[in-house]
């Protein structure tokens, strides 16, 4: 990275960006600097060596978060001054809105510097009924948004009821315990008083007799039971977007666990030895860390294991260690499994390295 590039940059990191010809999925690193931003591809494990493309940042509009991507609920769009769209997927919800709000102050600056009237950016469109109920600034499309997403939205199960089965469906219990563990709700009497208003607009559906029986009582914190028997699901109108399904391949106990913590990190092949970007989530209880294909839409991961018995440790940056293969950036780490199968990953920055290090040594 060139000197006056560096001192100039307002953010980078990898991001997940929609191709224009080829509509597919590629991880990409992102530099943003005051007035524009700008991609490259990583070759060979080494950033910044293969430049990919640039988005003038001039008049600029942000949609965060756009929601029109199944699969995929971690994406904004950017849309320039020449009427051009990209689709830009982040790996967490704070990650996708600390991009969206650093990409648009850079907007503002620059609508500020050429004496243009200051202006909101254009916030996501809500969805019909939606635009006037909030929670204690809780936005209820931005609830949803959370509760499809593919590794820590809520998790759809099998139920029975009075002799009835029901499948991905989710207890009322389940929800509030969800909401709570998530911060969009400080105590279960807000977080049902939340879920009324997702029932009431139609974002969830009641399923089974005491759910159904609930909907008919006249108060909104009334109408959801904080109940393990009480079962809602998804509404039609929203099942098509898929991001939350049963896992079926993986077994349950390995994807149950809560999510500590996730992010894009590259991975060494084991065969090839060639370096990818990957998707990587932190699980516990059970500590569990599995690796996702970002260029994919596939909600199983590629890859992963167990982290009781691992042996994780830095990798000396000076030089190639040994097993380590191509022109790496620096910030490895390696962590050995219980049964002795190493992984070579690669951190964007020696923080980030550091961080990862200590969360996998506490559940190891």
């Amino acid at each position: 990275m060139d000197t006056q590039r560096s001192s100039s940059v307002l953010k980078e990191g990898f991001l997940v960006k929609r191709g224009h010809l080829v509509l597919n999925w590629k991880a990409r690193w992102f530099v943003l600097l005051p007035d524009k931003l700008m991609y490259y591809k990583y070759e060979g494990g080494k950033k910044d060596s293969s430049k990919r493309g640039t988005i003038p940042l001039a008049n600029c509009v942000i949609t965060c978060p756009y929601l029109e991507h199944e699969n995929r609920p971690l994406v904004l769009r950017l849309e320039t001054n020449t009427s051009e769209d990209f689709f830009l997927e982040a790996c967490s919800r704070e990650e996708r809105d600390d991009w969206a709000a650093c990409i648009s102050a850079a907007v503002e600056r620059l609508r500020a510097g050429n004496g243009s009237p200051s202006s909101e950016v254009p916030a996501q469109p809500q969805r019909k009924g939606s635009s006037s109920l909030k929670l204690h600034n809780v936005n209820l499309s931005e609830v949803v948004d959370s509760m499809y997403d593919v590794h820590s939205g809520i998790k759809l199960t099998s139920h029975v009821e009075q002799g009835s089965s029901f499948s991905n469906c989710f207890s009322g219990s389940a929800v509030v315990d969800w909401l709570v563990f998530m911060n969009l709700a400080v105590s279960r009497v807000e977080a049902v008083t939340l879920a009324s208003a997702l029932l009431e607009e139609g974002y969830i559906r009641p399923v089974g007799v005491r759910s159904v029986e609930a909907l008919r009582c006249v108060g909104l914190g009334e109408q959801f039971l904080d109940d393990s028997t009480a079962l809602y699901s998804f509404s039609e109108n929203f099942k098509k977007r898929g991001s939350v399904k049963a896992e079926t391949s993986l077994s349950a106990v390995e994807l149950s666990g809560k999510v500590q913590k996730r992010g894009f990190l590259l991975k060494q092949g084991h065969k090839r030895k060639n370096w990818k970007v990957r998707l990587f989530v932190l699980r516990s209880e059970p500590g569990y860390l599995h690796y996702y294909d970002p260029s994919k839409n596939d909600l199983t991961p590629v890859g992963g294991f167990s982290l009781r018995g691992c042996l994780v440790s830095a990798l000396d940056d000076n030089g190639v260690p040994s097993g380590v293969k191509g022109n790496v950036q620096g910030n490895l780490f390696k962590i050995i499994t219980q049964s002795d199968t190493d992984y070579y990953i690669q951190a964007p920055t020696r923080q980030e390295k550091a961080e990862w290090i200590e969360a996998i040594r506490q559940l190891t």
